[in-house]
């Protein structure tokens, strides 16, 4: 008879004596039956609930070709823990002539692929119960539940009773810079994949070496992803998904969970992003996936993002549509090319443009009366605030006051014998309107002297004159891209006597304006800086939604 022996283990914490171990007692067998041993199979670290094992594979390919002709195993549990498994691996070898016999149940029949392969599946179950219920003791605790976050790493060491320390994490600030970093470039615009090339250029190495978009995007449902995992801000989220064996394949599927099922634990100590800064990155990425799937049609060019500095912002000053690259290089009217509907045949450089608007910024964001129209505005603004406060303190004091009246007067009838069963829920009512207008009352802000720096305008002029510079320095690239596009609406292109004449819309319009500080909405339009740039008023009036530039401040 010849004879293939087949051993297994599950999991690499097991050790690999186990298999010899297996293979020595089959081989005792074997030889108790004058059995020839020809081949031994063997899989390390490999469930017995899955048929993708290639010792498994290649002994059922050599029965199937009458190679053995018994095959000996320590249990029926060592080939398979599977009831449909061992069923269907019973039927080939009956069908192929091969013989099944183990050392624990001897030679292999319907009654035993009955029974054992029903208590292997409970084990398998009962062993998945109590490693989930293990698992979310030590999730309830703030410990890890297996595996390690890019960001963080292994705390090692012993307790005072000598026991070693497992599940416990601390903040890696090597790779927390790297993930803040991420949020960042991804708050100010940048793709998931323009942020892993750039990693990668710089050889910081990610989770698994080099990185992808997809290890920084993930899943938002499912919470995968360096931008979607909750660990970042101090939360730790577990339960979210569960995973199925697909009969078909036998490869594991992911399934979510109901929200009711999840463990949330609070662990502040791993914090490595801001509310700010992730509450950025979830509104971009709202955004992103409303553009990109509307009316149920994915539409996948509406999240393309901008290419230069100014992509997307250009519009033809005389008929309102928008400018294309021409080429590489030069700007132009998109209906003079696509239509031929449009007069505007003028182009300009790319280059040209952007030097000529950020000349243009940075030469008259300087003006001192900006400095002065920003005091202005503060200080009436801060007026308002403190105006509307105060009223708002009147109002819940003088209404305090009459409720404190009503409920003495109660307590008055009451002390002079006059009570009804009506003046306790009227008492109530006043309480609880009373303690609700006190916390309100408590929550206004005292008012306190606030003064501006006397070197507040020295800081400013850095700032700016630091914005041009900010745009070639690859850190910084990305948040001064980001802070000019979200201040400037659109860029028009006018033709002014045969040259282009560029027409800024939007905030930055108006603090432009404040060069002058009489600048009303008409003679914006009229008025021409250098470099042939015009600033518009048309969203705004001067000092109107008047915000000053402060990169990385």
């Amino acid at each position: 008879m010849r004879a293939a022996i087949y051993a297994r283990y599950s999991t690499d914490m097991q050790s690999h004596a186990s298999i010899e171990d297996q293979v020595r007692l089959c081989q005792r067998l074997a030889s108790q039956h004058s059995w020839s041993v020809i081949q031994i199979y063997t899989d390390a670290g490999i469930s017995g609930s899955s048929l993708l094992r290639p010792g498994y594979q290649q002994m059922v390919s050599d029965a199937r070709q009458r190679q053995v002709d018994v095959v000996l195993s320590e249990g029926l549990d060592r080939i398979s823990r599977d009831q449909e498994h061992i069923a269907a691996f019973y039927k080939q070898m009956s069908f192929n002539g091969v013989t099944i016999v183990t050392v624990a149940e001897g030679e292999i029949s319907d009654l035993h692929i009955g029974l054992k392969g029903t208590m292997s599946s409970l084990f398998l179950k009962d062993l998945a119960q109590k490693t989930r219920r293990g698992l979310e003791g030590r999730v309830r605790k703030g410990k890890s539940a297996g595996g390690l976050t890019y960001g963080y790493s292994i705390q090692r060491g012993y307790h005072p009773d000598g026991t070693a320390i497992t599940g416990e994490r601390a903040v890696n600030a090597v790779e927390a810079e790297t993930v803040q970093r991420i949020f960042r470039d991804y708050s100010h615009g940048l793709s998931p994949r323009a942020i892993a090339a750039g990693l990668n250029a710089e050889a910081i190495p990610g989770p698994r070496g080099t990185g992808g978009s997809s290890t920084i995007y993930g899943n938002h449902e499912r919470g995968t992803g360096i931008l979607n995992n909750e660990l970042y801000v101090g939360r730790l989220v577990w339960n979210r998904q569960r995973f199925l064996k697909d009969p078909m394949t036998g490869k594991r599927v992911a399934r979510m969970n109901p929200v009711a099922d999840w463990v949330i634990e609070d662990v502040p100590a791993l914090r490595i992003v801001e509310d700010t800064l992730w509450h950025a990155v979830k509104t971009r990425q709202g955004l992103t996936r409303n553009d990109a799937i509307r009316d149920g049609i994915r539409h996948v060019g509406r999240t393309k993002r901008p290419v230069h500095l100014f992509s997307g912002k250009l519009v033809c000053g005389c008929c309102g549509g928008g400018v294309i690259l021409l080429g590489k290089t030069y700007y132009g009217c998109s209906a003079v090319r696509n239509k031929g509907t449009c007069d505007n045949r003028l182009t300009i450089r790319r280059d040209e443009l952007e030097d000529r608007v950020l000349s243009g910024l940075r030469d008259n964001l300087l003006h001192p009366n900006q400095i002065a129209e920003f005091v202005r505005e503060w200080h009436e603004e801060f007026n308002r605030l403190a105006f509307s406060r105060q009223h708002d303190h009147r109002r819940i004091t003088q209404e305090l006051a009459k409720i404190e009246r009503q409920i003495a007067q109660i307590i008055n009838a009451i002390a002079d014998g006059m009570y009804h069963s009506s003046m306790k829920a009227k008492m109530t009512d006043l309480e609880t309107r009373k303690t609700a207008l006190t916390s309100a009352r408590d929550q206004i802000p005292q008012e306190q002297p606030v003064f501006l720096h006397p070197g507040l305008a020295e800081t400013y002029r850095q700032k700016v004159a630091l914005l041009i510079d900010a745009l070639h320095d690859v850190s910084a690239q990305a948040e001064a891209a980001s802070l000019i596009r979200s201040l400037l609406t659109e860029i028009r292109l006018l033709p002014v006597e045969g040259r282009v004449v560029l027409e800024l819309v939007g905030a930055l319009a108006g603090l432009l304006a404040l060069r002058d500080q009489s600048v009303s909405t008409q003679n914006a339009k009229n008025r021409t800086f250098g470099a042939d740039v015009l600033v518009g008023s048309t969203v705004m009036v001067a000092g109107t939604g008047f915000e000053p530039v402060s990169f990385r401040l």
